[in-house]
């Protein structure tokens, strides 16, 4: 093989021009970045965030484009002159490889990482520029025109010789034509095209997974899940439904696969549905009595009935004078004034309850030093809604440090002052005409059952002790109360047990009550 012609491409030609702009990290832990130019003149720039780095790099090179004259037609790669991948042999010694590798029109490209952290700019070949798949043809150089032949050519008769390498088996009477700009490669598509995968509880979903629709299923479980740890704030409902989608589809997993972990991780997923199913019912108020049945409880969630139990528990050791009665009135005074130690009462409240000479109590409360209030209990007995009484509870008011007794705020007072009235007032315990007693043992057990309305922790039952010292009454007397409760349907299948009461809360009441955690 000859070469005809004497043109030393490579020698004679300009080398084409690049630069880069780069985005490096301004320091060690920081969000600050360095935008810094290839360009000698141009100095380097800290900025605070990648974001903004990456618009200024792009703007700066882009300004570097605008003021630099279009791509030159006697230029070879500035990529070539750097030894790049596409001019470097792959088996052989890091020579030049043969001049055929470049073709089509000089252009002035643009190419970046992946990234985002460079951005570079070249004046390279349109077949070089083709070779690298983020590339970007910003100009294309116009085609050259033949050169004129030679003098001697032209005597002779003989064609001219275009300029650059030609080969002898190649040669032709007729000019080349100029290339066009090859379009950027593009990536590989992938030979299959249902090759889906993805990973769900530390596991990953194999791609030949059949049934598709259990695979999908998976897939997307995945997905959800990870989105879902990325809210700001849980929704249990939800949580609840995706463990049992989960559950679902891990037992169709065990059954194509025949895997036993996949059956137990099903199992745990069924659980944890559960669980989630109940805290979501017990915040907002719901428990299940039913299929498909919820009770939408007065006091929602698990804070205010932890708040219920944290008034009667220190009422039941503060309460300054014996008997139901007095308990009764200072549960309800206390839960009038429980933030402040102040409060306001009417004549109405303190008729509806159940008490046998109250204008008698209230003074014995005054003199004890327990309740402070303006005027007379015949005073307060006698005021009404337009004009209250104030009400003075002194071991209630807040200490030098500002707290009181109690923790809740300023919404969950009347709340339970609400709840605790609901309870005392209820229709059928006045239509019975029960005692004070009768009205303690139905707060008691309100807040001493489960979610489902039996009484005590796990429907175990709760002690006779613990009612009697809380209603203050004899232990004889306890048979007769739970009768009444009974008999105003309030509770049912009641039964004295080695000393517990047991029985469960009718569906009636169930609006009142407070399970426990």
């Amino acid at each position: 093989m000859t070469v005809e012609g004497t043109v030393s491409g490579l020698e004679e030609r300009v080398v084409g021009r690049a630069w880069m702009v780069r985005l490096d990290p301004a320091d060690r832990g920081g969000a600050a970045v360095r935008v810094s130019c290839g360009r000698p003149a141009c100095a380097p720039q800290v900025l605070p965030s990648a974001a903004v780095g990456r618009t200024t790099a792009v703007a700066h090179l882009a300004s570097h484009l605008r003021a630099a004259s279009g791509p030159r037609p006697g230029a070879y790669c500035a990529c070539r002159a750097e030894e790049c991948h596409t001019h470097v042999r792959d088996d052989g010694p890091r020579d030049r490889a043969p001049a055929s590798r470049c073709g089509g029109p000089m252009v002035l490209a643009v190419i970046n990482d992946r990234q985002g952290r460079w951005w570079r700019a070249l004046e390279c070949c349109a077949r070089c520029a083709a070779a690298h798949p983020s590339a970007k043809i910003v100009a294309t150089a116009p085609a050259a025109a033949p050169p004129a032949p030679a003098a001697g050519a032209r005597a002779a008769g003989r064609p001219p010789v275009p300029a650059g390498p030609q080969f002898s088996h190649a040669a032709s009477s007729e000019p080349p034509v100029p290339e066009s700009v090859p379009a950027p490669r593009t990536p590989r598509a992938k030979s299959r095209r249902n090759r889906r995968t993805g990973k769900i509880a530390q596991r990953f979903v194999p791609y030949d997974l059949h049934p598709i629709a259990l695979r999908d299923e998976l897939i997307e479980l995945g997905d959800l899940f990870r989105a879902y740890q990325e809210r700001p704030e849980p929704d249990l409902e939800q949580l609840a439904e995706l463990h049992a989608r989960k559950a679902k589809a891990f037992i169709t997993w065990a059954e194509v696969t025949g895997e036993t972990e996949l059956r137990l991780e099903a199992r745990r997923a069924e659980q944890a549905a559960a669980a989630a199913l109940l805290q979501h019912q017990q915040r907002t108020g719901q428990s299940p009595v039913g299929e498909g049945e919820v009770t939408n409880r007065l006091l929602p969630g698990l804070t205010q009935w932890e708040h219920a139990r944290t008034v009667l528990a220190h009422v039941a050791e503060h309460t300054p004078l014996p008997g139901p009665e007095a308990r009764l009135m200072a549960l309800m005074l206390t839960l009038r004034s429980a933030l402040t130690g102040t409060g306001n009462l009417v004549g109405q409240d303190v008729k509806g309850w159940p008490l046998t000479e109250p204008e008698e109590l209230i003074g014995r409360l005054v003199d004890s030093g327990w309740l402070s209030i303006p005027g007379t209990a015949d005073d307060l007995l006698e005021s009404r809604p337009e004009s209250p009484t104030p009400i003075t509870i002194p071991s209630l008011m807040p200490g030098e440090d500002g707290q009181g007794p109690f923790d809740f705020g300023r919404k969950t007072r009347p709340k339970l002052s609400g709840w605790a009235q609901r309870v005392v007032g209820d229709k059928k315990l006045r239509k019975k005409k029960t005692g004070a007693a009768t009205r303690l043992l139905a707060l008691a057990l309100a807040v001493r059952t489960t979610t489902d309305g039996r009484l005590g922790q796990d429907g175990e039952g709760v002690d006779l002790a613990v009612l009697t010292s809380w209603c203050a009454v004899e232990p004889g007397e306890l048979d007769a109360l739970v009768e009444q409760l009974t008999v105003a349907d309030w509770l049912e299948e009641a039964a004295v047990t080695d000393g517990r009461l047991t029985g469960r809360l009718t569906e009636r009441v169930m609006q009142v009550s407070c399970p426990l955690p």
